[in-house]
């Protein structure tokens, strides 16, 4: 593999740079004192057709592989925008995946491409309080009923739930006692985010405060049948399908933050003078911002490299697993030798850096913890005995 992008991929960086320097440090500093949703940054994506970088051409797509996504992506967190401008987009680009791959040619042609323009908005309901990782145990019920199904139950963690119309959900259409497997009775469907049956209840949260997550609970919620994805009780597989993808954007999303906070260390550390000398001239300063650097620049190499794997068509799982905790632990450490870099301005949000601290800790820990990363590499890359 290539460290470096192709010509292409260089342009779109370039590109989504520009954009991106229309919504500065300040913008993303309000959004994070306000909460207001970055709704101006996500029309800006949509208009110059970003949002559809990965769909299929025919559905007003780019038709792009997932190694430029994660070009874009990186490019928007490493602009300065964090996890805050890459969670706000983040179901569009990729999010309807199991749509494009098993939904029916109707489905697609009615489905994405608004999203694509932005016409629609659509949340990801999957993760519940009683099962959290272990997602085969998931209890909402979505009982046939003819010509609909109805939804009983509840969810957690569903960003961007307060400004969407639309919702991708994972529910169980058999109960757990009729199945072989956890793992069948789990059906996927896309549907309208129907109010009247749906309550959506913030979380106030450590970070990302413009990018709503919410508890989600569903009272006879009506589905049509017609919005079933693919098979009844396949859904979780459905799943499974683009959850290499999903780690693959998110490494790459990670380095970018990493990559920013980096920057603005580095920066500092030149500019600030103490003792008649800048701090960058003390080893204590630059050690811990090297090592960050070096330790970037190797998650982006396993994150692009799990990319191309993917867009080849080939296995990925322990290339996307090992970039998701590879970005993550390393956008940690650099994040936080930047607010060290800094001293006690760190700790001011003017400085920026303790907001990218703040944000590097949504994807330490979701959506798969590095414990269960590294028992899965333990089990599929040395043949260790399962542990979990």
């Amino acid at each position: 593999m290539s460290a470096n992008f192709t010509p292409e991929q260089q342009q779109i960086k370039d590109s989504v740079l520009k954009l991106c320097r229309q919504f500065d440090d300040q913008y993303w500093l309000d959004r994070d004192t306000d909460g207001v949703f970055p709704e101006e940054f996500c029309r800006a994506l949509a208009d110059e057709g970003w949002v559809g970088i990965a769909m299929p051409e025919e559905y007003g797509g780019a038709g792009l592989g997932i190694s430029e996504a994660a070009v874009m992506v990186q490019a928007i967190t490493e602009s300065g925008a964090g996890n805050a401008g890459f969670a706000a987009v983040a179901i569009a680009i990729f999010g309807l995946n199991p749509v494009v791959q098993f939904g029916t040619d109707e489905q697609k042609r009615k489905w994405l491409p608004p999203i694509i323009k932005r016409e629609d908005v659509a949340c990801f309901a999957v993760t519940e309080p009683n099962t959290g990782l272990d997602t085969t145990r998931l209890k909402t019920r979505a009982v046939d009923k003819g010509d609909h199904y109805l939804v009983n139950g509840e969810k957690i963690w569903t960003s961007t739930a307060l400004v969407s119309n639309k919702m991708l959900l994972i529910a169980r259409t058999k109960d757990i006692s009729e199945t072989k497997k956890p793992i069948d009775g789990l059906s996927l469907f896309y549907t309208d985010l129907d109010r009247d049956h749906v309550e959506i209840r913030p979380i106030d949260k450590m970070g990302r405060k413009c990018v709503d997550s919410n508890q989600v609970f569903f009272d006879d919620l009506p589905i049509p049948k017609e919005n079933l994805i693919g098979e009844e009780g396949k859904g979780f597989r459905y799943l499974l399908h683009g959850l290499n993808a999903e780690r693959i954007l998110i490494s790459a999303s990670m380095v970018g933050l990493g990559r920013c906070a980096l920057d603005k260390a580095a920066n500092y550390a030149r500019e600030r003078v103490v003792f008649d000398r800048p701090i960058g001239m003390n080893q204590a300063i630059q050690h811990p911002l090297a090592e960050s650097w070096a330790e970037l620049e190797a998650a982006h190499l396993m994150a692009f490299h799990a990319a191309a794997l993917f867009d080849s068509g080939q296995e990925c799982g322990l290339q996307a697993n090992a970039g998701k905790y590879l970005a993550a632990e390393a956008a940690f450490k650099a994040c936080t030798n930047a607010v060290m870099t800094h001293g006690g301005m760190g700790y001011a949000k003017e400085f920026h850096v303790e907001r990218y601290l703040r944000e590097s800790l949504i994807h330490r820990l979701a959506p798969i913890s590095p414990q269960l990363i590294l028992s899965y590499l333990a089990e599929k890359a040395l043949d260790l005995p399962k542990s979990y």
